[in-house]
């Protein structure tokens, strides 16, 4: 129980940690859509201090793969935001931009919410640093959903940016991995968690992989329903072609284009 506590309460810490950085950060650019790029970095604090605390390689293996796919996250969502103005999305949850509604609602509508997400999420990483490895196939079963998860993402990012810089692009992106789903990097992102989840959770034994199936599950919620795939197409819709290109392409999980 003492472990329990004591995982639970370090990565609760440095969630808030990171999220009270990232809060001072937003009021100074005045927007808070510099919460995404913070997001990786808190699940790499927070897998780092359960790794330091458990002190195993399947702690430290976890760390290695929640850092590749945090950095390359914030470095990502970092770059493309650069120079830009408030997400949509966060005007749309704050109810106004951040100026008009001030730093006390984005405090509780963003920055509390999106804390209290990294811990959720990071339940596995706390799991297998609590109860240790139990079943090693679990974790190389994991691992494995972690790297088709990390390739979609990369993949999806790096075809986009190869449309945007196409001069004879058409109005909506429909190549490659885009064809086969509308959302080939949020799909990416499930699967890294659900990996993580295997590797973490489920290979730390049945009651580790039934209380941290919650981590995976919100995950994909948040990705679909939140502040991801739903809530961008709404504005993603008044595009011309969208709609026609969503009439015959996937949602989320990847499948052959419809006629």
């Amino acid at each position: 129980m003492t472990d329990l506590l004591l995982v639970a309460g370090l990565s609760l810490a440095a969630a808030v940690a990171v999220m009270t950085a990232t809060a001072a950060w937003a009021a100074r650019v005045g927007r808070v859509a510099v919460v995404d790029v913070a997001w990786g970095v808190a699940l790499v604090l927070v897998a780092l201090v359960c790794a330091v605390v458990a002190g195993s390689w399947q702690s430290w293996l976890l760390l290695g793969l929640v850092a590749v796919w945090g950095g390359r996250l914030s470095s990502h969502v970092h770059t493309r935001g650069r120079g830009h103005g408030e997400d949509p999305r966060y005007e749309k949850v704050l109810g106004g931009t951040l100026d008009r509604v001030g730093m006390g609602v984005a405090v509780r509508k963003v920055f509390v919410v999106q804390g209290a997400a990294v811990w959720l999420v990071s339940l596995p990483l706390q799991a297998a640093a609590v109860a240790g490895l139990a079943w090693s196939w679990a974790l190389w079963a994991g691992v494995a959903v972690w790297v088709v998860g990390v390739v979609f993402e990369t993949v999806g990012d790096a075809q986009l940016a190869s449309y945007r810089r196409d001069p004879d692009r058409g109005p909506v992106m429909d190549r490659g991995l885009w064809a086969w789903t509308r959302h080939p990097n949020y799909f990416g992102d499930a699967c890294v968690w659900w990996g993580i989840w295997l590797a973490g959770g489920v290979a730390s034994g049945w009651l580790a992989g039934l209380v941290s199936a919650l981590s995976p599950i919100a995950m994909t919620v948040w990705l679909v329903w939140v502040t991801g795939a739903r809530l961008l197409e709404q504005s993603m819709m008044q595009r011309p072609g969208y709609p026609e290109y969503a009439a015959r392409t996937s949602m989320f999980v990847p499948l052959p284009p419809r006629r």
